[in-house]
Order: C-alpha cells, then sequence, then structure tokens
C-alpha cells in the first residue's frame, strides 16, 4: 500500500528540480538535475514518478529499454515517502510498461550493502546474476546484477 502518495504518472520537465532533490538525499554520487532533464528526452525511456495529494514528486523510476531488454537506470524515493510502499509500486509500473513494450527481461545494478533494495527486488522476482567489482563510489563497493524475467514471473505466479 503507498499510503504516502497519490499517485502514479509519468515524469514532466517540472519534477527536474524535485527528482534531483531526491536523488541528493538518496544517494552517496547522485544523478545531477541535467540527467533528468536528458531522459525525458529520450525516446527508449519512460520516467515515472510517485506523487503526492499537491501532485509533487516523491519517487521516481526510471526504465530505458531496448528491444526486448530493459534496465532499470535509477529507483529513489524521497526518505519522508519510504517504507510506505512507493518504491514498489514504481518498481511494479515500471515492469507493467516494459511488458507492454514487449520486454522480455530487465536488469539493474544494486549496491551489495543496500539490503531493502535488494529485499524490494526480490520480492518481485528479481535474481542474481552477477557482481560488478568496485562499480560503486563514494564508498567504493560491488554492484549485484539483479535480471527479472517475464518466464520467471510467469512461472512465479502460476506455481
Amino acid at each position: 500500500m503507498v499510503s504516502n502518495t497519490h499517485g502514479i504518472r509519468l515524469a514532466k520537465p517540472s519534477d527536474v528540480k524535485d527528482l534531483a532533490c531526491i536523488e541528493r538525499e538518496s544517494f552517496s554520487d547522485p544523478w545531477p538535475a541535467s540527467a533528468f532533464a536528458d531522459v525525458l528526452l529520450m525516446p527508449s525511456a519512460s520516467m515515472i514518478v510517485a506523487t503526492d495529494a499537491n501532485d509533487r514528486a516523491v519517487g521516481c523510476c526510471i526504465l530505458l529499454n531496448a528491444a526486448d531488454q530493459g534496465e532499470i537506470a535509477n529507483l529513489a524515493v524521497a526518505r519522508h515517502a519510504r517504507r510506505q510502499g512507493t518504491a514498489a509500486g514504481l518498481l511494479v509500473q515500471a515492469i507493467t510498461i516494459a511488458q507492454s513494450k514487449g520486454v522480455v527481461a530487465i536488469f539493474l545494478e544494486v549496491r551489495a550493502s543496500n539490503e531493502a533494495a535488494r529485499a524490494l527486488y526480490r520480492a518481485h522476482d528479481f535474481s542474481e546474476i552477477g557482481r560488478r567489482g568496485g562499480y560503486y563510489q563514494r564508498p567504493t563497493e560491488d554492484a549485484l546484477v539483479l535480471q527479472w524475467s517475464a518466464t520467471s514471473a510467469v512461472k512465479t505466479v502460476t506455481e
């Protein structure tokens, strides 16, 4: 249940400032505001936001896709909207969008120490398929490479 959000919608240019703030409070090596503005212009990207009752962004998920492959390039939620289902809602919507575009596999990287994110992804049928040594900076840390596939998600539902 997403108790502190009003809804999920596609991002718009007026969200960029809020998204950059969320990014800075979420990551030690944040994307600049210009990166979010650039994503809005990419035809291969879907950037969705969770919003509060005032339609201000409180979370963001960026899905990139090429052919039948997708990548979650970014998923961040404002501190005050965490642990309320916001990230799960964004992730489910991103998977739904990916499937509507014919994507059969989605990949992402997550800090090895980020237990909360790893639990979220496990709960949504992402499996660890690899590790990238020293991928993250500030501090230096390995990334776990996770994959979601349409076939394993269907299998999980039907079992």
